[in-house]
């Protein structure tokens, strides 16, 4: 048995026709954001590696200040940012480090902020991967009993009868499981690329409080 699917969409019914739009734009959300997380994860490892090479190879942290305009993408420049404005403003009020414990707890600032950013729309993610299985089932319930409303009416016993309505049916069940896989499977791997770059965050900290030390101590 053939089903025109053109003939599906002229045929359903307003319910099964948001039902499908709902998870239509569900879907391109959710694409427009694995592929702008994809570029920017890419853009700020590599700003994170170019970066961690310029801070290692200098002395001094004034130095390495210098050159953190030409490493905006990577989350590595904005906890340096954080940390040197603490230690310039201890510089300039005493001349010496009098407060590690400050500086410390600046680049935990500028950690958190950039796992914020790191973060953001992956609750749009969760929630479509989460929302539209039910969403398409939902959407395949009402179409199945409309099918046998139909059925009813007509009076006919035959699958002919009943068939494209059940295939329209289960079309809302394809969309949704079709929005929800793409977007569980981003979820995890997006959220395994931030836990990453949080810990390689906290490793640069520890490197930034020892540069620190060695440009202000002893």
């Amino acid at each position: 048995m053939q089903v025109n699917f053109w003939e599906l969409v002229k045929t359903t019914e307003p319910v099964a026709l948001t039902v499908r739009g709902l998870l239509i734009i569900f879907s391109l959300i959710s694409w427009t954001i694995i592929f702008s997380k994809a570029g920017m994860f890419r853009k700020a490892r590599n700003a994170n590696l170019r970066f961690l090479r310029a801070f290692r190879k200098s002395a001094r942290l004034d130095a390495v200040a210098a050159a953190t305009e030409q490493f905006r993408a990577a989350p590595l420049a904005t906890v340096f940012d954080f940390g040197y404005s603490e230690v310039a403003r201890q510089i300039q009020a005493r001349a010496r480090i009098s407060n590690m414990v400050a500086v410390e707890r600046t680049l935990q600032l500028g950690m958190s902020e950039e796992v914020t950013r790191l973060e953001r729309n992956m609750n749009w993610l969760a929630t479509t991967a989460t929302v539209t299985p039910f969403i398409g089932l939902f959407g395949t319930v009402i179409g199945i009993i409309e099918a046998f409303q139909m059925l009813a009416i007509s009076g006919s016993t035959s699958m002919r009868a009943v068939g494209p309505g059940i295939a329209d049916a289960l079309l809302a069940t394809a969309l949704g499981l079709a929005a929800a896989i793409p977007a569980a499977v981003a979820y995890n791997y997006f959220g395994h690329r931030i836990k990453e770059m949080g810990a390689r965050m906290e490793d640069f900290s520890l490197e930034f409080l020892n540069l620190t030390e060695r440009n202000f101590e002893g």
